[in-house]
């Protein structure tokens, strides 16, 4: 999850980049890089957002606040326009500058409080550089969303956790600005220009940095380790510019997010001993299977080889993904050609899989020799599931991994094309089944006038072990959409993994 940019804008990103950009490693890293602008203006916040495992820490340390020239034209600047946050966002790449990691200047330490207190009493003590309040103050804040409304698709309202106000009839302001002072959403004086927190509500940490109104300025926060984080959940992690008549600010750096057991998602945990655990399991059934095969080596028929192949990739494809989880806990960062092979041997075995199935249904190796034109068949519509599941797994990935950092727009976008490939994959998993159980009718139906009951015995038992995963397949896709299309979720995020990892026990089945 990267740092997001939240604005009023309505510039649309061309699909067929997004799409080529899925294909550069992206995706969540708990030591995550941010090189952006922060513009002065009260309309937009940043935020990130992670989960955390407590106890746990957000380390800013490593953020560097520059500004972009030494001040002396800012009467030229033009103030920004207030107005309520209405979600339609958007985030302009030209915004991106990267900044230097050497130039840092420690500057601000471990703040509390939003009001009085922080403004006055308490800044000498914990900045390096006390700067004149015509400047700029840069307000960080991380607070723990409540799991009531994080496992909802609507969200949380910040106002009610102290971050922003809300007139209560869809009017928000997250900044102290002149219209919100107007509003009676802030008092103005001291908290004029700076992010609105309600002190009495807010229940997270807060730090600010100062910004003087001239001069060069390059700093960071110098108790930028938040770690007073002793509850498990989702955290929103908020950086605003808010003065209109204040300084742009480039960002740049790194900053870390780390659980209890290590960098990787707290809701991810849970898969990565999943697949720890399924690679044993696929180790065992190569092993099995192998031994079995070299058992009854005169009996073999070609299909078996091809079995075997796809044994094989289930172990590589659970066994890279363990190894991209195992590193992306160690290091914060994803072992990026582990997923993608994990990825791709996934995608071919589920497709090779389904195309032997299709083959063992029209009674290849057993009452045929070779399938004639079904063959050609096979392969295409194998081919096709290979391609458009790639495509949709590669969508979904980028889909999730940077839809903060994508507007309301460009996100239904991709979640568009996701939704599509989603359906031409169904699609072609029904043709899958229905030749399958068509197939494998008639096969029996050839066996039983031939009067082999060993052979038709176990293609009756293939027959009820497929319409049981079949049926077990149907249930767990229902339950996952309505899980994930009500507004109220019956998975908990961090234990969504439980659902796919139950239709991989029901593949491996």
């Amino acid at each position: 999850t990267t740092m997001t940019m939240k604005r009023m804008t309505g510039q649309r990103f061309p699909l067929f980049w997004l799409f080529l950009l899925s294909l550069v490693p992206q995706g969540q890293c708990e030591i995550r890089k941010f090189a952006g602008l922060l513009e002065a203006a009260s309309t937009f916040v940043h935020y990130s957002e992670g989960w955390l495992v407590a106890p746990a820490y957000i380390d800013i340390s490593g953020l560097v606040f520059e500004t972009l020239d030494d001040g002396s034209n800012d009467d030229l600047f033009v103030n920004v326009d207030d107005a309520p946050y209405n979600g339609e966002d958007e985030e302009d790449e030209d915004d991106f500058v990267e900044v230097d990691d050497d130039q840092l200047l420690q500057v601000d330490d471990k703040l509390e409080d939003d009001d009085g207190a922080d403004d006055d009493g308490e800044r000498d003590r914990f900045l390096a550089d006390e700067e004149s309040s015509s400047g700029t103050m840069v307000d960080i804040v991380a607070f723990h969303l409540p799991n009531e409304c994080a496992s909802n698709r609507k969200g949380c309202d910040w106002t009610e956790l102290g971050i922003g106000a809300s007139d209560g009839e869809g009017g928000y302001r997250w900044c102290c600005s002149s219209d919100a002072i107007d509003f009676g959403f802030c008092e103005g004086g001291s908290q004029f220009g700076r992010l609105i927190v309600n002190s009495t509500r807010f229940k997270g940490q807060h730090r600010f940095v100062t910004i003087p109104k001239s001069g060069k300025v390059s700093s960071s926060v110098k108790y930028g380790k938040l770690e007073e984080i002793d509850e498990s959940g989702k955290y929103v992690l908020v950086l605003a510019n808010c003065n209109d008549e204040g300084r742009d600010v480039l960002v740049g750096g790194s900053y870390i997010w780390h659980s209890k057991h290590g960098y990787l998602p707290g809701d991810y945990f849970g898969e990565m001993y999943f697949f720890i655990l399924l690679t044993l399991v696929y180790f065992a059934l190569l092993g099995w299977y192998g031994v079995s095969m070299r058992m009854y080596e005169d009996a073999q028929i070609p299909i078996q080889k091809w079995i075997l192949g796809t044994i094989v990739m289930g172990l590589m494809e659970s066994f890279f993904r363990t190894g991209d989880y195992i590193v992306w806990n160690e290091d914060g960062t994803r072992f990026w050609f582990a997923w993608y092979s994990a990825l791709t041997l996934g995608v071919l075995k589920r497709g090779i899989s389904r195309c032997l199935v299709v083959m063992v249904a029209l009674g290849w190796g057993v009452v045929r020799d070779t399938l004639g034109s079904q063959f050609i068949k096979v392969v295409v519509l194998g081919v096709l599931y290979v391609g458009f599941e790639t495509a949709r797994e590669i969508m979904t990935t980028f889909a999730y991994a940077q839809v903060e950092t994508l507007s309301i727009e460009e996100e239904s976008e991709i979640i568009d094309v996701v939704t599509v490939l989603t359906f031409i994959v169904a699609a072609i998993d029904v043709i899958f089944y229905l030749w399958i159980l068509d197939s494998l009718n008639g096969t029996m139906q050839y066996l039983e006038n031939m009067s082999q009951t060993r052979k038709l015995t176990r293609y009756l038992r293939l027959r009820c072990i497929l319409l049981i995963s079949i049926l077990l397949a149907v249930i767990w896709a229902v339950f996952g959409i309505v899980s994930s299309t009500t507004d109220d979720a019956i998975v908990q995020e961090e234990t969504e993994w439980a659902v796919n990892a139950l239709m991989e026990m029901n593949y491996l089945f």
